[in-house]
């Protein structure tokens, strides 16, 4: 079933010719009225023109209006004429929409060094038909993933709808592969800039598929306000309940991945060390190829732990695998076989109690598999 955007907002996609694949890969989200927004980006040093082009946007404090995605090519690592291909495409998009190409964001995600074919996204722009629906947007910024993923939620009236695409090289550092959330509530900007970086790290900065941060990352979150008003405390409830959801349907969707992966911390000194304990353990090769494996080795997640710089005594930490407690200040007495097969599950959850204070944490990562290796092996050839 087709999830409709908030009041206001529009979106589309066509086939550029730009995947070779030639399915759908250039997109449109419009909003019809001037949006409230907060952004955060991938750290990756070598980021791309997109993300240099919308740290300045930002910057500006102006409304936004529009997001142009492409997928297939992340115009990263191209030199000069990245910059001037990211900002004709820009412009392309704004001359389509009837906007000044400073309300338009832009966006790219697929191979690194390759030439961005803005003369595809000029024929392929006026190709793009604009209505209430987010589905055909979700499907076209994909690249290596298996599912589109969208989530929605309501807060007094309002809707928020989130649109996400991730699956590989994913372990994001303030900004997560390419997620766009959009409201139709009526919020401060201020009020949204101060609490989506804190959303974000709670939910995106806690996914790790293979523990590469991308260089095209970035989170979007635009209200247009034509709902009106809503009390900010239950508008960003379902901010970052939409922002979970799409985090767990990232991780469950890497690349090759069997399963998906929910490491809870509790017990930590702070909130912050809980968060950085879960993504080490969801972030350790070691313990994501014993998952694939359904091998319970409780020690992997131990080291993991000990390189988290979380502070805990060995002798207080408690470890419980799908609800089998597995180590207690040491080895406990468990049946092998039985936690084996309680690991053959879609989703698999680690609860580690550190034993130091009342921080708690969440982090989503996947199996690692014979898959990631074929794709990855074979991404350019």
């Amino acid at each position: 079933m087709a999830v409709r955007l908030p009041r206001g907002f529009r979106a589309g996609a066509t086939r550029a010719g730009i995947k070779p694949s030639g399915k759908p890969d250039l997109a449109l989200l419009v909003s019809g009225l001037p949006a409230a927004w907060a952004y955060v980006a991938t750290r990756n040093r070598a980021a791309a023109p997109s993300i240099h082009r919308g740290r300045a946007l930002y910057a500006s404090g102006k409304p936004l209006r529009a997001v142009v995605v492409n997928a297939g090519n992340a115009n990263c690592a191209t030199g000069e004429r990245g910059f001037q291909d990211d900002r004709r495409m820009a412009e392309l998009a704004a001359l389509r929409l009837g906007l000044p190409p400073g309300e338009v964001l832009t966006a790219s995600t697929g191979v690194i060094g390759v030439p961005l074919p803005v003369e595809k996204i000029e024929r392929g722009l006026p190709q793009i038909d604009l209505a209430p629906f987010a589905d055909p947007f979700a499907e076209a910024i994909l690249t290596t993933d298996l599912v589109a993923k969208v989530a929605e939620a309501e807060a007094g009236g309002a809707r928020v709808v989130g649109i996400a695409k991730g699956s590989g090289m994913i372990h994001p550092n303030m900004a997560t592969m390419l997620a766009f959330l959009v409201t139709d509530a009526l919020v401060p900007q201020k009020a949204l800039r101060e609490a989506w970086g804190g959303i974000v790290d709670r939910t995106f900065n806690q996914v790790t598929v293979d523990g590469d941060t991308s260089t095209n990352d970035l989170a979007l979150l635009m209200a247009n306000g034509a709902y009106g008003e809503v009390p900010l405390e239950d508008f960003f409830k379902a901010v970052e309940e939409v922002a979970q959801t799409l985090a767990r349907m990232i991780a469950r969707d890497g690349e090759g991945a069997t399963k998906l992966m929910v490491v809870r911390v509790r017990g930590a000194a702070t909130a912050e060390e809980a968060r950085r304990a879960a993504r080490a353990i969801a972030g350790s090769v070691l313990w994501k190829a014993a998952l694939y494996g359904n091998d319970p080795n409780w020690g992997r997640i131990l080291a993991a732990l000990g390189n988290s710089g979380a502070r805990f005594d060995p002798l207080r930490v408690r470890i419980v695998l799908q609800g089998i407690p597995l180590y207690e200040g040491g080895a406990l007495p468990f049946d092998r076989e039985a936690a084996s097969r309680a690991m053959r599950a879609e989703e698999v959850e680690v609860l580690v109690d550190l034993g130091e204070g009342e921080g708690e944490g969440e982090a989503y990562g996947c199996d690692l598999t014979e898959g990631y290796v074929r794709i990855n092996a074979l991404y350019t050839t």
